[in-house]
């Protein structure tokens, strides 16, 4: 029976981040996974690498491009004509992408000297775990440490069950083979928006059908509103308080009903994309016949340090409440690698910054202003708009704004909310000002580079004190 000091169950980017850290600090290592890839093949990097966040992410450029060209072209006195969309090129493109990626962990691992094992894991106890292989083959393999990061899922629906044809999921909707002429997109989450804008943008009539009342709730209000209005500009007819009831398929359409204000009604659409959430991954691990505590929404539960019920069993990423962040993940796995080697390590998910890669752009970390209401903490904001920016004015990108909240009394900054262009670049200089505790008198006294859009930053800042200089 082969052994190892560190064994992770799932190769995403908690898996296969906490392998290459383990192996960094000494360890003996390997990785089970048992993700095919589209050619048929065992792969690495999971969800985000195979079906999510860079799949997704090379599409969202693309018909950015298309958008661009289409729509903002002819103001910097640029004239192409008609614009032509090679869909199997565009989605070949983002199938090299992933390759690269995929087969540059590949890499690591070797660099690092981590065992892939490839196939399915179930704990059996005592530090031992079953392997099996895609032929069907069976092998035993023990560890000191087991670190399970096996992610999560989409969630299904009864009402509209994935039949990977008319009904897909995300991964089905990055691969369609022509661009449906009308779109239904079963909920308005990050990945229904971001879908949503992908194929909006290359032609589809996009309906999302969201069940809760209010937009983004997650995010701050005015964000939200503000992400709304874009959202709305641009075509996308998003219709709030829409609870899915059934669905229908006949011949190449589906026929979705939904109830809204107490009515019933019925859309018509080529492909519908059902986009409600995810669910942690334990099916299969053997969780309940080694005793693994589950959480009631079958979350793993796990202590401060990431440990699970079971001694030298840790979990990390989607498969453990918390945020559903690929960063998120890695952070986690960063941390358990460290823990396991005797370090102490923390990751603060209150500093966990989010992305929503529509166009503009939505990013933000730390409380909102209806959170910090509710807590009854006395707060100031500041704001700055991009249409006030000179580089957001010179790439014709003016729409959206930056927001600072800080501690009335402390001036501590409590958290950042922008909506604008590339603001998925920006949001790390906030949260590495939260990090080191900065005051939004700090970050306004640090000198940004002129024209940049991190200057809208700077000038909210500046605006928290009343002092903005140019608006």
């Amino acid at each position: 029976m082969d052994r190892y000091q560190t064994l992770i169950i799932g190769a995403g980017p908690g898996g296969y981040v906490a392998a290459i850290r383990a192996a960094q600090l000494g360890q003996t290592v390997a990785c089970v996974d048992r993700w095919i890839g589209a050619d048929g093949e065992p792969t690495l990097g999971g969800t985000c690498l195979n079906v999510g966040c860079i799949p997704s992410k090379a599409l969202l450029d693309s018909s950015e491009q298309v958008h661009r060209a289409e729509h903002q072209f002819k103001a910097h006195g640029i004239s192409v004509g008609s614009v032509d969309i090679d869909l199997a090129t565009m989605v070949g493109r983002k199938n090299k992408i992933v390759k690269q990626f995929t087969g540059g962990i590949a890499g690591l691992f070797k660099k690092n000297k981590i065992t892939h094992i490839k196939g399915s894991a179930r704990l059996i106890g005592d530090g031992q775990v079953t392997i099996t292989a895609h032929d069907g083959g069976e092998t035993t393999v023990s560890a000191d440490n087991i670190i399970i990061a096996t992610g999560s899922s989409p969630v299904d629906i009864p009402v509209a069950k994935v039949d990977d044809n008319l009904i897909v999921d995300n991964s089905g909707a990055l691969n369609f083979e022509a661009i449906p002429q009308r779109l239904g997109i079963i909920g308005a989450g990050v990945i229904g928006l971001e879908l949503g804008s992908v194929w909006n943008r290359l032609g589809s009539e996009v309906t999302v059908l969201e069940a809760l009342p209010d937009f983004l709730a997650v995010a701050d209000h005015q964000i939200a509103k503000e992400a709304a209005k874009a959202m709305k500009s641009q075509g996308l007819d998003i219709r709030l308080g829409a609870k899915v009831t059934a669905t229908e398929v006949a011949g190449d359409r589906v026929t979705v009903t939904y109830e809204s204000n107490d009515d019933e009604q019925q859309l018509e659409f080529d492909k519908l994309i059902v986009a409600v959430g995810r669910r942690p991954n334990t099916e299969g691990l053997g969780v309940e016949e080694v005793g693994l505590t589950l959480s009631d929404r079958g979350f793993i539960e796990v202590d401060s340090e990431f440990r699970t019920s079971l001694p030298g069993v840790f979990a990390v990423g989607d498969v453990v409440a918390g945020p559903m962040l690929a960063h998120r993940a890695s952070e986690d796995g960063v941390a358990v690698a460290e823990i396991i080697d005797g370090q102490s390590a923390h990751v603060d998910y209150g500093l966990m910054p989010w992305v929503i890669y529509t166009w503009p752009e939505i990013a933000w970390v730390g409380k909102t202003e209806q959170m910090l209401k509710e807590e009854g903490v006395e707060y100031r904001a500041g704001s700055f708009p991009f249409a006030a920016s000179g580089r957001a004015r010179s790439m014709e990108e003016v729409q959206g704004f930056v927001k600072v909240i800080s501690d009335a009394q402390s001036d501590r900054i409590l958290g950042v909310h922008m909506i604008g262009p590339y603001v998925s670049e920006m949001i790390s200089e906030a949260v590495v000002a939260m990090e080191f505790a900065a005051s939004a008198e700090d970050l306004a006294r640090t000198i940004h580079a002129h024209p940049t859009l991190s200057e809208a930053l700077h000038e909210a800042a500046l605006a928290v004190d009343k002092r903005a200089l140019h608006i």
